[in-house]
């Protein structure tokens, strides 16, 4: 028996008891092989089954351009055969972070406790259907569902804590927002400040790196939701988010919610916001060099983090790393000027697809450029840039444990390990 430290934040840690016993973790060994097999299949069943058990979860909770791209599938599966397969082998890489990243999405969307018995019965309804009564006897579903409330309790603790963190009871996340600004900027970005649509109960404040969920009511009726990163400096009762307008490609559908507030979203205008959440924030105050490296849309939460330095450590060392097609659709490239020119001890390396002035060509290349060996590093971008920038830094020589990463798409780069 053994004990599990879920590490959940860079300052707090959660003792948890997740233990399996050996006849537990037997199962678990002999089975895994055969669910990570029909894992796909699994959780096809599964959704169809909760969301047609419960259709007010794919209409106000879940991301519906992710169920339809199959993403949000992957990622659930994944994780549980992740945090599976480390109970039964722990010399495989710890699930702290994926676990972290996972509660920090869930209290930014409201998830409660007794929603994770709906996931349960719904999913192992499906593992029986896909897998058969024959195979998930007793003696597997007991190992499984050992597995499952492990995982979920570690969540519900965790997601505890956030909430009173936050100050807010689980679920009461959602504010009433008025827009106070919109700024259309080149590249199809839309910036969006709020404020409290309550002048005697302002926004809480946030940590540089959080983001918040926005929810509208799209024409058919459904709420859905989705994160954006916070881009303005903490303090003042406001939030700035940019919002990239998603078209449809490569057989993926138009983003609804992205199209709905650029399409829409004026000033003056009253919104539901989040209290803000995310992991991936920095220490302000460190000496150690901060390394901020994105592609696209990633730039966002790195300009949020640039906007604390300059007010709260702007002597410290700074690297920012981006890469993008070209300046016009670099997000928020005039305003990272603006920051840098603040950070006497900062520099900026660039690489478009194209040809530009006082810019390297082509793909990122942190083999290129001069990293600091002592850096906290943070990066966020697309599930390949994240793979290829990782295999970068461990060739630099550094360990996963100084690299740090924020992502907006469910299927976790992490889980690939």
């Amino acid at each position: 028996m053994r004990g599990i430290t879920v590490h959940t934040d860079l300052a707090t840690e959660i003792e948890l008891e997740a233990v399996l016993d050996h006849g537990h973790a037997e199962t678990i060994k002999a089975t895994l092989p055969l669910v990570a097999s029909k894992v796909d299949e699994i959780t096809a069943v599964f959704y169809r089954t909760m969301f047609g058990r419960h259709p007010e979860l794919i209409r106000d909770l879940f991301n519906r351009g992710n169920q339809a791209q199959g993403s949000q599938q992957r990622a659930l599966a994944a994780s549980i055969a992740t945090f599976a397969a480390y109970l039964v082998d722990p010399q495989r890489p710890h699930p702290h972070a994926v676990l972290s990243t996972i509660a920090h999405k869930h209290a930014s969307l409201g998830v409660i406790a007794e929603q994770y018995r709906v996931v349960h019965d719904n999913l192992f309804a499906a593992i029986v259907e896909v897998l058969g009564a024959d195979i998930v006897d007793g003696a597997v579903a007991a190992a499984w569902e050992r597995v499952y409330w492990l995982m979920a309790d570690a969540l519900i603790e965790r997601e505890r804590d956030l909430y009173a963190g936050a100050g807010v009871a689980p679920g009461d996340v959602y504010r009433r927002a008025r827009v106070l600004a919109r700024d259309d900027q080149p590249g199809d970005i839309a910036v969006f400040t709020v404020v409290s649509a309550d002048p005697d109960a302002p926004l809480p404040n946030f940590a540089a790196g959080q983001y918040v969920s926005v929810g509208v009511e799209l024409p058919d009726g459904a709420r859905q939701l989705r994160q954006y990163s916070l881009v303005n400096a903490p303090g003042g009762g406001r939030y700035s988010f940019a919002v990239k307008r998603v078209e449809a490609a490569l057989g993926c559908p138009a983003g609804e919610v992205s199209t709905w507030l650029h399409d829409y979203l004026r000033v003056g205008a009253v919104i539901d916001v989040t209290v803000p959440f995310g992991d991936g924030t920095i220490d302000a105050a460190a000496d150690v060099p901060l390394v901020l490296v994105s592609a696209g849309i990633g730039a966002t939460p790195m300009i949020g983090m640039l906007e604390q330095l300059v007010r709260a450590n702007p002597e410290r060392r700074t690297l920012v790393v981006h890469g993008d097609r070209s300046p016009r659709t670099h997000p928020l490239r005039a305003r990272l000027d603006e920051l840098m020119g603040k950070l006497p001890s900062g520099r900026v390396e660039l690489w478009y697809q194209d040809s530009v002035p006082g810019a390297r060509q082509g793909l990122v290349d942190l083999t290129e450029v001069e990293v600091p060996a002592d850096a906290d590093i943070r990066v966020c971008g697309p599930v390949g840039f994240l793979h290829e920038v990782r295999i970068q830094l461990h060739a630099l020589g550094f360990a996963d444990e100084r690299i740090r990463v924020e992502q907006f798409t469910p299927t976790d780069w992490r889980l690939a390990d």
